[in-house]
């Protein structure tokens, strides 16, 4: 198998699921870790929506608004 070539460095992110996946984990452990990570950057994305809305003072109003295409 040749060389990737990378076209800028791995972020720390990258280098630390490197480091994990190195690790010979089963199916279960596996599945594990997927779900940490997927609620682990779906928490992060609620909490930022969450700012956003206080922050353009959205409100239950404005989903339905939104719904209606008003």
């Amino acid at each position: 198998m040749g060389a990737i070539v990378l076209d800028k460095p791995l972020t720390n992110l990258q280098i630390e699921l490197i480091k994990l996946f190195s690790l010979d984990l089963s199916e279960d452990q596996l599945m594990e870790v997927r779900q940490l990570l997927s609620s682990y950057f779906a928490e992060k994305a609620s909490d930022e929506m969450d700012k956003l809305w206080d922050e353009k003072g959205w409100d239950n109003e404005t989903m339905d608004n939104w719904l209606k295409g008003a």
